[in-house]
């Protein structure tokens, strides 16, 4: 038997900068049309869009080691926006309103059929993506797992799969 889920239901962060980091993310979330559950001190916790992002300050102790991407452990996360030009109001949200750093601007990418996405990070480096694939992506027709569709690719890199 399987069993085929719903989403993601909540990503937990923590972060060494809870005093930069809780903020931005409570604005972000809040562009999304997410609402604040959970407040307090080096703490947020906002659910809505059919997700939850909970973020809070690592301990004192353990806030010696700045975020990796490279390290074991999370790369990013992607939201899924739901139309193309949401990703371009994020943006200019993010570029605005959160003075984030920018990895990428909007731009198509080579991970499915008609990929859009912006890549930037939060005050720790944490990378988050937000992206917006039409249609049903690699399910539908033309992807690589929909009807006729090649199947698995083999590699893997950071401009897309082949």
């Amino acid at each position: 038997m399987s069993v085929e889920v719903n989403g993601i239901a909540h990503i937990q962060l923590t972060v060494n900068d809870p005093d930069r980091c809780v903020p931005f993310w409570e604005k972000l979330c809040h562009f999304l049309e997410m609402k604040t559950l959970i407040k307090g001190d080096g703490i947020v916790y906002c659910i809505g869009s059919r997700t939850g992002v909970l973020v809070r300050g690592a301990p004192p102790d353990k806030r010696d080691r700045a975020f990796d991407q490279n390290r074991p452990g999370l790369h990013h996360f992607c939201f899924r926006a739901r139309e193309r030009d949401h990703v371009d109001a994020i943006y200019q949200f993010v570029v605005d309103e959160l003075d984030a750093k920018i990895v990428h601007a909007p731009e198509e990418g080579g991970f499915a059929p008609g990929y859009y996405s912006v890549l930037f990070e939060d005050p720790d480096g944490i990378r988050v993506e937000v992206n917006h694939v039409p249609g049903r992506g690699h399910l539908g027709k033309g992807g690589r797992l929909g009807p006729d569709g090649p199947g698995p690719a083999a590699r893997y890199a950071e401009d897309g799969i082949d």
